[in-house]
């Protein structure tokens, strides 16, 4: 198992190279940087001549190296990362890009934590009912249910409930974790079950849009299973329907799932980032933009190495776990390395 995860990360690493290669090179294609914030800021909010701006962000440009070519601006980036784990400076924020990842990446992921465990906890008991049941009302309403989950766009029911909570129901304090009395507050109660009141938008949307993916994956699953010539010959020898289903079905239907949790991982955070920029939650989302709007590249590029690094992460995870449930896998994986 050990060999298993060692190949498994070492052949990640190319990918996650390529991966930030090709990031930092989107993230730079568009004209501009941040010293052209600097300016149009001294411009418009300063009252500065564009002579006196041009001349403050040329400077400023040259200090933090921005004038130099892209693929400079890369190698001092990485090499920063991998001899020193520093992920550069933020321009915007005027500290490291790290403590603005630290603040922000642990909060995205709890969400994104809870939303992946519910959908798929709530995912596959809807794709069991949906499966032992058939063609019945409990099978076409859940289908439904599924349909809309992968179908309606997660920006869209996030609009929508902020519109039924704004103008219906007035409330005011949508773009923080807790209301303003709990702000500095020891942790209680009551200042979690604020903290649900804030954050259940977007728990209930993204863990939606997972479950349905879910749901859809384990009844074709269970389906195919249901038919095998061993479920056969287990309702031959008197087991009761719900012991063939649990002890022999499922665990078998589930080995295609485990595999597919790798990519509803990543799913389920950019479920919950799309969300939060609706919600301007202080998570990673309105980081994400707003450092692409003022162009603090190294902030940007980071927290995209980050997202394309828990893509990798997810799948090394299902991996272990397929390995786990089926021993076959880490032969294979022993014998390919």
């Amino acid at each position: 198992m050990f060999r298993f995860l060692l190949v498994r990360i070492a052949s990640a690493i190319p990918v996650l190279f390529v991966l930030s290669v090709v990031t930092f090179a989107i993230i730079q294609a568009p004209p501009g940087d941040y010293s052209d914030y600097i300016r149009s800021q001294m411009i418009n909010q300063g009252g500065a001549s564009f002579e006196e701006a041009d001349a403050q962000a040329r400077a400023y440009s040259v200090a933090n190296g921005l004038d130099k070519p892209m693929v400079v601006q890369y190698v001092n980036w990485i090499t920063g990362i991998v001899t020193r784990g520093d992920f550069g400076h933020s321009l915007f924020y005027n500290k490291p890009v790290a403590d603005v990842v630290g603040e922000r990446l642990p909060r995205t992921l709890l969400l994104a934590l809870v939303c992946h465990i519910l959908a798929s906890v709530i995912g596959i008991t809807f794709g069991i009912l949906a499966a032992t049941r058939q063609y019945t009302w409990v099978d076409t309403l859940l289908s439904g249910i599924s349909f809309l989950g992968m179908t309606v766009p997660r920006f869209l029911m996030a609009l929508i409930i902020v519109y039924i909570l704004v103008f219906h129901f007035n409330v005011t304090e949508i773009n923080s974790f807790h209301s303003a009395k709990y702000g500095g507050a020891p942790w209680s109660w009551d200042k979690f079950v604020d903290l649900l009141k804030h954050v259940w938008p977007v728990i209930a949307i993204a863990t939606f849009g997972g479950l349905a993916y879910n749901m859809r994956v384990m009844r074709g699953n269970l389906l195919d299973t249901l038919n095998a010539q061993y479920v056969e010959t287990a309702r031959a020898k008197g087991l009761s329907e719900s012991r063939v289903i649990l002890r022999h079905a499922v665990p078998n239907a589930l080995h295609p799932l485990v595999m597919y949790q790798g990519v509803v991982l990543p799913y389920m955070l950019t479920g919950e980032i799309e969300t939060a920029i609706i919600f301007a939650l202080p998570t990673v989302g309105p980081a994400i933009v707003g450092s692409m709007w003022v162009g603090d590249v190294y902030v940007t590029a980071t927290f995209m190495l980050v997202l394309s690094a828990t893509l990798i992460v997810g799948n090394i995870i299902a991996d272990m776990l397929l390995a786990l449930l089926d021993p076959r896998v880490r032969l294979g994986g022993g014998a390919h390395a």
